[in-house]
């Protein structure tokens, strides 16, 4: 393995835990204003469980994150 790839391979784990801290951090703030409940996401209730589905969340992440992406190699 060359070094160069190395490297990419470094700065792309180091990428990835400092979004993940972001996105723990951003959590409780997101919670709030009604972030991860968001109408279109799939709620079934049955019994007593619950299945959830974030799909209109995920939709949102992914427009929101392809953006960052398409930002940032620009």
């Amino acid at each position: 393995m060359d070094m160069r790839r190395l490297m990419d391979m470094q700065r792309l784990l180091i990428g990835l835990g400092l979004l993940l801290v972001v996105a723990g951090i951003a959590w409780p703030v997101l919670i709030r204003i009604g972030f991860g409940r968001l109408p279109g996401d799939i709620i079934f209730h049955r019994g007593g469980t619950t299945f959830y589905f974030p799909l209109v969340t995920c939709i949102i992440v992914s427009i929101a994150l392809s953006a960052l992406l398409w930002l940032a190699n620009r």
